[in-house]
Parts: C-alpha cells; sequence; structure tokens
C-alpha cells in the first residue's frame, strides 16, 4: 500500500465550527456555543440529579450541512445540556449520565428559548465542510493493518505520519470526522461511533480542564449516546 492509498483510506470529511465572526441573527439553523435557543413546546431547562438546573452547552443544527455522519442520519438538531457536578467525575468512562442530549427529527413544532450560562461566553458557530480530517496516532482511530504498513514504511522509507500522511487533525467543535484526543485513544463501545465533539474554547471562554474536549458517540440503533472526556 503506498502513502496515497493510506491517505485515501484514513482520510474523512468532517464539519468544523468557527466561533463567532458575524452578527447573531436568531434564526432556526444557526448554531450556538455556551447557549440553547430552541425546544419543543412544553419543553424547559433540565435538571440533574441533584435537581439543580443544567448548565446549556452548545445548540448543533444538523439540517442542510453539507455533510452528516450516517449514524446522524435523520436528526436535524442537537441540543447539549451538562451537570456542574461533571468536574468531580471526568474520570468516568462515560459521562454521559451528566449530559441532557436532545435530539429532534424535525424542526417543525419548534419554539425560541434563551438558555445561557455564567460560565461559557455565547456566541454563534460557523460550520464549514472540511475533506481532511485525519486520526491522532495513538488509539485515534488507525485499523491496526494500516498502522502496521505505516510502521513498516517509517522504517523501510523514511516517512513520518505526521509529515507525510496526516494533513490536519481538527481540533474545535466538530460534527463527524475523528476524536481528536488529548491522550492516548479510546474505544467508545459496540455499536457506538464518533460522531461530535465540543471542544475547550478560548474565545467562548469555556475551558474543559487544561484544553480538553468532550467527544459524543452515538447508537443509532439504540438512540443512545455515551460521552467521553479527555485533556493535557
Amino acid at each position: 500500500m503506498t502513502v496515497k492509498e493510506i491517505k485515501e483510506k484514513l482520510t474523512k470529511k468532517a464539519i468544523v465550527f468557527e466561533t463567532g465572526g458575524k452578527r447573531p441573527t436568531g434564526e432556526l439553523l444557526e448554531s450556538w456555543i455556551g447557549s440553547v435557543r430552541w425546544q419543543q413546546e412544553g419543553e424547559s431547562i433540565p435538571k440533574d440529579k441533584s435537581e439543580n438546573n443544567m448548565i446549556p452547552i452548545a445548540t448543533i443544527f444538523l439540517k442542510d450541512l453539507p455533510f452528516l455522519p450516517l449514524e446522524l442520519s435523520g436528526i436535524e438538531l442537537v441540543t447539549i445540556f451538562m451537570s456542574k457536578d461533571i468536574w468531580d467525575n471526568l474520570i468516568s468512562d462515560d459521562l454521559s449520565p451528566w449530559f441532557c442530549i436532545r435530539t429532534y427529527h424535525s424542526l417543525e413544532q419548534l419554539v425560541p428559548c434563551k438558555y445561557q450560562t455564567d460560565m461559557i461566553k455565547p456566541f454563534p458557530l460557523i460550520p464549514q465542510m472540511v475533506e481532511n480530517d485525519y486520526p491522532c496516532w495513538d488509539g485515534g482511530g488507525i485499523p491496526e493493518e494500516i498502522e502496521d504498513i505505516i510502521l513498516q514504511l517509517e522504517t523501510t522509507e523514511g516517512i513520518d505520519y505526521f509529515d507525510d500522511i496526516c494533513e490536519n487533525i481538527y481540533a474545535q467543535h466538530k460534527v463527524g470526522g475523528y476524536p481528536a484526543f488529548c491522550q492516548s485513544g479510546y474505544s467508545f463501545g459496540n455499536g457506538y461511533e464518533f460522531v461530535m465533539q465540543i471542544s475547550s474554547d478560548a474565545k467562548a471562554l469555556f475551558q474543559i480542564v487544561d484544553s480538553g474536549k468532550f467527544y459524543f458517540s452515538y447508537n443509532s440503533q439504540k438512540s443512545d449516546w455515551k460521552v467521553y472526556c479527555d485533556f493535557y
């Protein structure tokens, strides 16, 4: 297998989000960090196990994006809330008990809301499609057989994964692509595929310990989420 063939095997599309950079519109299809702007009539801000209001983290519209992971097909909006108790539980392998992730298969019957938090400065998120997201080397999603070929090429031809194969590892908020792990990789489990990432964001004043990230995986058969976190 050549370097070109390896690149073709590994590269993935993703939607990456730029924080801010335009005047907010407040309209449907506008994604946000630090604010949840839409809900179904009758919904209210979710509460955690301690009966405290959860923290609004993001509004991510999937409808009309130029790319979506197969697992998210049919979902048009995702809103994400988090319990403040999460900071005491970050070493858990699955942080989903400290999240409320609402998915909407239609934008009809949505009503505006404005849930915000003092811990994040809210900004619109501007989506952009990329076609060259690559996995981290250490457990980031490279199949074992391809990893063996890369190691062989490093020995025989002097190539380097990051110099000659990997084009970009997108570390910002994104949908699709690969998880941009801070530490060594993590397996989300059978049936669960990585679909989304929320990252520390200097502009939004959102810091997950030390430049950390939340990684969201989804099991479309069970309509179930898992969440993992790592940081430097």
